[in-house]
């Protein structure tokens, strides 16, 4: 039904009619036909619902007249938009409505359905809506079928690289398929062309008789050919067949890399072949089930011993090739599991009957339709004995070592030449191995001895015989080394023979052991199970054992020396100790007589440098008391006037003559009074120092916060620097964390830096105290802005020297400066001094933070 039949069912004066009509066509309509009139106010009425809503919507007519809402709810999320859109339009353009989407039924099926209209506008402005919706399901899922086959048919078009061309029976190009690089010539030079215009007349003969042929025999026909080309001359390979009345498909292939490749594979079998014959290791190829020979190369022939006409036909179980049969087997199972196996070690028998070693490498191939074998054999039989021949080096080497770090750690010659037989016994894998002494006093004995229990030992055998142990030295001495592979074929006498017989010795192989040029003895080793073949580097290794061997005798001869000489050595010893312990009683005598003579002298001598302190002072306040009143109402404090000692002296005899009293000025009494004041300081700082040195400086270190502990040592010190009218600005943070010092300690030690600097300096002195952490310690800085010091002197100021008697600073203070370095490293801190570049001295010095433990502590 199209719009117009359905405006005229909803005509005015057809409405019975429609109504009726409509009914009928609905019954076998798969889908719905409505009326919907959209009043102004917005609201929705729905005279006519077909009964084709359940089909469509899986919904009753009256559900849809009842809420018309309930139809937006089904349509898919992803077309509800071009639903409302296609609606609005519709509405605003007056146009015929047509839409198309899927809807989701409430059982869960997904149609696609096609609803139109034409929307009318009442008189009195509503819409009416008269229309269709249809299902479309299944064109819309044939139309996607088709889509995808068309799609997959392009894609396999597309994905194939090759040329196709369709061509008339008399060589006229049809139409055309290619990728842009595939071909040097556009569509529109091709298409309407003949072969004989495109192509070279050879190349286009041999075209037209294929096309022929194809569409006289109707079965697929192709061709191969050569055409230039940019990229030079290429290949092609067209295949041809019937896509229409008189009329070919052509496929067309480049094949210049198949070409190619079958020229390298030619190639490469040459190449294998000359591999074949011309390979240094032995290659064969076999059957895979019976090991049959079809072909073995020149290799083959050197390594086995056997002719190629030997071995061909054969298999190597009849040449008798494996050494253990089981082998072949082993071989076949790893090669029908994996196909391939390589450098497996099997041992092989040639010809002569020679077992060699050889590693196989073998993989199954077909050949002309049949499983066979190709193995490669590489003969590693001189290898292996190589690196046996290593193996036993190795254990030379290890052994001499072992030898030589015994001999070096041991003095026990016993216990090393036991060791030393016993282990080369077992890396000759011999006999008896054992050393004899050649004594002139001992005559021939046994050192030390390694015997397999089977066999006699030759420990506790001597003889008084003096011509057969002549004859025993001079086999060793005339020959450096007596190597006897058969004691049967050599010329002895009866005597060494019987020896032999007795001892059942029938190879040996011994070795002198000298002692410079004197034969101590001998290194020998015997094989008492048959004849032996003594290789070289078992004759090396007892060469190099016997030398050892030396090595441990001459080195116990030289400890039983040593030994001697020690015994003498400790009498001297002991005579040299009690004379160092004489001599240091001596010298502690003269430390005390020393440590006698300072106490006195600097108690004598301070004692008498506070004798007269005492005259001086009460001297002068004498003075001032008996003078002061007169003195002052003269004009004047009377400070270089002279006074009368006659009150301090002794009363003069009463034969004596009168004497007048002397008279001496003030400021000389108090120059005398500060010159003793400071040889009384110098005296306490040298017995302060000898106490030091002696017993070391005594702390008290205890938790403290630093800026607490500076205020309260900067107060003691106000006087002193109110007496230099020096200034001191504290800087010292109070959030500083908490140190270890002795408060006593630490002011000397500030009193003393102080004292430095305003006694180098004039009046009105600035002085700066700051602090900070650095790595885990507290450092305090004093800095002036005096006079500076040269480098040498910063450096030595801390330490204890005779000073120059020009130099700045005093012998009393040079005292104090090596005390302060004594308190601060009793601290566990460091001290130094600092020059600055324009003016001034800036004095450091460090002390510890305060553990947690130490805070704890009680």
């Amino acid at each position: 039904m199209d719009e117009t039949v359905v405006k005229w069912l909803y005509a005015p004066n057809c409405q019975q009619e429609a109504i009726n009509l409509i009914s009928k066509i609905a019954v076998n309509l798969p889908g719905m036909i409505f009326q919907i009139l959209q009043r102004q106010d917005g609201s929705v009425f729905i005279p006519y619902v077909s009964s084709g809503c359940q089909y469509l919507y899986e919904l009753e007519p009256e559900a849809l007249q009842a809420d018309f809402q309930v139809l937006y709810k089904l349509i898919h999320p992803q077309d509800i938009k071009a639903f409302r859109e296609s609606i609005t339009v519709c509405r605003t353009t007056l146009t015929p409505w047509h839409w198309e989407g899927r809807i989701i039924t409430p059982s869960g099926k997904l149609k696609w359905i096609q609803g139109t209209s034409q929307p009318e506008l009442q008189a009195e402005g509503d819409f009416l809506w008269n229309g269709l919706v249809m299902d479309i399901t299944d064109r819309k899922q044939a139309e996607e079928k088709l889509q995808e086959s068309e799609a997959r048919y392009k894609a396999i078009l597309d994905a194939i690289p090759d040329l196709m061309f369709r061509i008339s029976r008399d060589g006229e190009y049809l139409d055309l398929k290619s990728e842009a690089e595939n071909i040097t010539l556009s569509r529109e030079e091709i298409v309407g062309k003949n072969l004989q215009e495109l192509l070279p007349s050879d190349v286009a003969a041999i075209s037209q008789v294929a096309i022929a042929k194809t569409l006289d025999s109707g079965t697929l026909q192709t061709c191969e050919y050569q055409l230039p080309t940019p990229l030079g001359v290429r290949d092609y390979e067209a295949r041809l067949v019937v896509s229409g009345q008189d009329e070919i498909l052509a496929i067309v292939r480049d094949i210049t890399e198949r070409k190619q490749a079958e020229v390298t594979l030619q190639n490469l079998a040459k190449k294998f072949s000359k591999a074949f014959s011309c390979s240094p290791d032995s290659i064969t190829i076999s059957t895979l089930q019976e090991g049959r020979f079809l072909e073995v190369n020149d290799s083959f022939v050197k390594l086995s011993g056997y002719e190629r006409d030997e071995a061909i036909s054969k298999t190597a179980f009849e040449l008798n090739l494996w050494v253990d049969d089981r082998d072949r087997l082993n071989l076949l199972q790893e090669l029908q599991g994996t196909g391939v196996v390589r450098n497996l070690e099997f041992q092989f028998r040639q010809k002569s009957g020679k077992i060699i070693t050889a590693l196989l490498s073998a993989e199954i191939i077909d050949l002309n339709g049949n499983k066979s074998i190709l193995a490669v054999h590489h003969d590693i039989t001189e290898r292996k004995q190589v690196e046996a021949q290593l193996r036993l080096s190795a254990q030379r080497d290890r052994l001499l070592a072992e030898t030589l770090v015994r001999i070096r750690s041991s003095l026990n010659l016993e216990q090393i030449l036991q060791t030393t037989v016993t282990e080369v016994r077992q890396f000759l894998q011999a006999d008896r191995v054992f050393i004899g002494l050649n004594n002139a006093n001992l005559g021939v004995r046994t050192l030390a001895e390694s015997v397999d229990p089977k066999y006699p030992s030759v420990t506790g055998w001597s003889t008084n015989d003096e011509a057969y142990l002549q004859e025993l030295r001079n086999l060793l001495k005339d020959n450096l080394v007596r190597v006897i592979e058969d004691i049967t074929k050599i010329s002895v006498s009866p005597k060494v023979k019987a020896h032999c017989r007795k001892f059942q010795t029938k190879a040996t192989l011994a070795v002198p052991i000298m002692l410079g040029d004197e034969l101590f003895g001998a290194l020998i080793a015997n094989q008492c199970s048959g004849s032996r073949h003594w290789q070289p580097i078992e004759i090396d290794l007892l060469q190099q054992m016997s030398e050892q061997v030396a090595i441990a005798i001459q080195q116990s001869q030289i400890c039983q020396k040593l030994a001697e000489l020690n015994t003498n050595l400790e009498h001297q010893v002991q005579e040299r100790t009690a004379q160092l312990q004489q001599k240091m009683q001596e010298v502690e005598k003269l430390h005390r007589v020393k440590d006698v003579v300072l106490h006195t002298v600097a108690h004598d001598l301070r004692t008498s440098v506070m004798g007269n302190l005492m005259v001086l002072k009460n001297l002068l306040n004498q003075g001032v008391a008996s003078r002061g009143a007169g003195e002052q109402g003269a004009g004047g404090k009377g400070e270089n006037k002279k006074l009368p000692l006659s009150p301090l002296l002794p009363a003069p005899c009463p034969s004596a003559s009168y004497q007048a009293p002397i008279q001496v000025s003030r400021s000389i009494i108090e120059r005398m009074i500060q010159g003793n004041d400071r040889q009384l300081t110098m005296i306490n700082s040298l017995l302060e120092i000898n106490s030091c040195e002696k017993q070391g400086i005594e702390i008290k270190p205890e938790p403290v916060q630093i800026s607490t502990l500076l205020g309260g040592i900067f107060a003691e010190l106000e006087p002193m620097l109110t007496e230099n009218q020096a200034t001191l600005k504290n800087l010292v943070p109070a959030d500083l964390p908490l140190v270890m010092a002795d408060g006593i300690c630490l002011q000397k030690v500030l009193a003393h830096l102080i004292t430095h600097s305003l006694q180098n300096n004039p009046p009105g002195l600035n002085l700066i105290l700051s602090a900070s952490v650095e790595a885990g310690m507290i450092r305090i800085q004093i800095q002036d802005d005096g006079v500076g010091m040269s480098k040498l002197e910063c450096d030595r100021l801390f330490d204890l020297h005779v000073r120059d008697p020009q130099d700045s600073c005093s012998t009393s203070i040079g005292l104090k400066m090596y005390l302060c370095r004594k308190v601060i490293k009793a601290h566990g801190g460091k001290i130094g001094v600092i020059s600055n570049r324009k003016r001034g001295l800036t004095f450091w010095f460090t002390l510890p933070l305060a553990t947690s433990s130490a805070i704890n502590r009680p």
